[in-house]
């Protein structure tokens, strides 16, 4: 079903515009030079933004770059934003399928895939961000010793990611079937927080290249 576009979303986008990147591909190569910080990560699909503020919130450091295609979701990430002044996050309105486009090769040092949608038909499972189409895009823009951190609710979704990251040369660092089993661990995401708070399990992996070994 479509989401109904909110009121007013192209005033309260504009008034959001100095944390909104229109043409990412001229930054391309020159992230961190143009916005003078030591490192890059990414997080890719970022919903509403809790874990991309009260992350980048942590870590001053960092430049945090955040993809989210829906304009109706991305808004509220981007009023986040505002709102705390975080001047270490951007928001890219643009698809994963275009990494490469907007991000040179190693310039990035992490990858968040976090609660990605699991498009559980067989026929899809190329869709997936955890697909080896995918990871292999991701390669390219990582550093040699960089890292992807992946969460999801969906078991099925954790069990093929592993397959895939594996195929494609990855070592995981840390893997969890039940994240917050003893009490809550790093920053959630708004989804995160809705399902653990009604029980389910939170999966959780992040991974390295073998060839950084």
């Amino acid at each position: 079903m479509r989401m109904r576009r909110k009121p007013n979303l192209a005033a309260r986008i504009s008034k959001c515009s100095e944390y909104l990147v229109e043409q990412p591909g001229e930054l391309r190569g020159n992230w961190l030079g143009e916005f003078g910080f030591s490192k890059l990560y990414i997080e890719i699909g970022c919903g509403k933004g809790r874990f991309t503020v009260e992350s980048a919130k942590a870590e001053p450091d960092i430049l945090f770059a955040a993809l989210e295609k829906t304009e109706n979701v991305m808004v509220i990430a981007l009023e986040r934003a505002m709102a705390e002044s975080q001047c270490n996050v951007r928001f890219l309105s643009v698809f994963a399928d275009d990494l490469a486009d907007y991000f040179a090769p190693g310039e990035a040092s992490r990858i968040y895939l976090n609660f990605c949608d699991p498009w559980p038909a067989g026929r899809h499972a190329k869709r997936r961000l955890t697909s080896r189409r995918f990871i292999e895009l991701y390669s390219r823009v990582l550093c040699p010793d960089g890292e992807i951190h992946f969460k999801t609710d969906n078991p099925s979704l954790f069990d093929f990611s592993l397959r895939e990251f594996e195929f494609c040369g990855y070592t995981p660092l840390d893997i969890t079937r039940n994240l917050h089993e003893h009490g809550p661990v790093g920053v959630m995401t708004d989804y995160e927080l809705r399902f653990h708070s009604q029980g389910f399990a939170i999966h959780s992996a992040s991974f390295v290249n073998r060839s950084c070994e």
